[in-house]
């Protein structure tokens, strides 16, 4: 792929995901021109079996509607049709992030309106004030959207708060799998953050999460990025995390706490 000096995407690559649909590989990521208000969402394309091999294509922009800042795509399938979650601005100012979400024509074109489906409301979401010359105030951020279904229901797991506090945790959101993911009044948000920071285990900011299953298809794993000391903020003193979580019985996640760093893990799907 190649990126132009200056071009659209050329700065400030966010968040990549990657997902096989429809017999191709396509990786979702945020980027701009240098300027955070052109921020937007881009698709690449490879149609290799292999994802390693093949060549990456740029498929151009994903266009959410109204065509606002955008950031943190991701997609899921539900009942055969395909919708893309984000978090993006309500207009084109630099005040709140949302969690939206839209249906899919195929894996790069949106097609419909997009629906707010999660705003930054509750105490716990609304950590991180930035209050300078440059910069408005920026406190209210919904960020980081992924999908789990299980037990008849769609969970939306998303990051609230700014990453650059100690603050920045997990908070979830919970529809019916018969409802319209579409409506905003399907989904329902948990009032508690879902996975936090740990002072005993020594774990800051965890958050912006994926999941995965293990080799075996036998437990499931969360994989998220935090600190190991407070007030490292959201840059280079991340690293990434794993650790698996549970089920209850109604099909919920039970994410538990962060575990400290330096402990031993089980590799995924391997006899205990």
């Amino acid at each position: 792929m190649y990126r132009r000096p200056g071009g659209p995407y050329s700065k400030e690559l966010w968040a990549p995901e990657i997902h096989f649909l429809q017999n191709k590989w396509y990786i979702y990521f945020a980027a701009d021109s240098g300027n955070n208000n052109d921020h937007r969402l881009w698709v690449l394309e490879n149609a290799s079996a292999d994802p390693f091999k093949g060549s990456w294509k740029m498929k151009g922009k994903l266009v959410t509607p109204d065509d606002k800042w955008a950031i943190d795509g991701s997609l899921f399938a539900h009942k055969r049709q395909l919708y893309l979650v984000w978090s993006g601005w309500e207009g084109d100012v630099n005040g709140q992030q949302n969690i939206y979400i839209a249906k899919m024509k195929n894996p790069w074109t949106v097609e419909g309106q997009r629906s707010k489906i999660s705003s930054p409301e509750l105490p716990w979401e609304m950590h991180g004030d930035l209050h300078d010359k440059y910069n408005p105030p920026h406190v209210n951020v919904n960020e980081g959207p992924e999908v789990l279904s299980r037990g008849g229901k769609l969970f939306l797991i998303y990051s609230a708060s700014g990453c650059w506090t100690d603050f920045y945790a997990l908070g979830m959101l919970s529809a019916s799998a018969d409802s319209d993911p579409m409506d905003p009044a399907s989904w329902r948000k948990s009032a508690e953050p879902v996975f936090k920071q740990s002072r005993e285990n020594s774990v800051y900011a965890p958050g912006h999460n994926s999941f995965f299953v293990s080799p075996d298809g036998k437990e499931s794993w969360i994989l998220y990025h935090a600190n190991d000391q407070q007030g490292q903020g959201c840059g280079g003193h991340r690293s990434p995390r794993a650790q698996p979580f549970s089920w209850a019985r109604d099909g919920t996640p039970l994410f538990g706490i962060p575990v400290k760093t330096g402990g031993a893990l089980q590799i995924p799907g391997e006899k205990k």
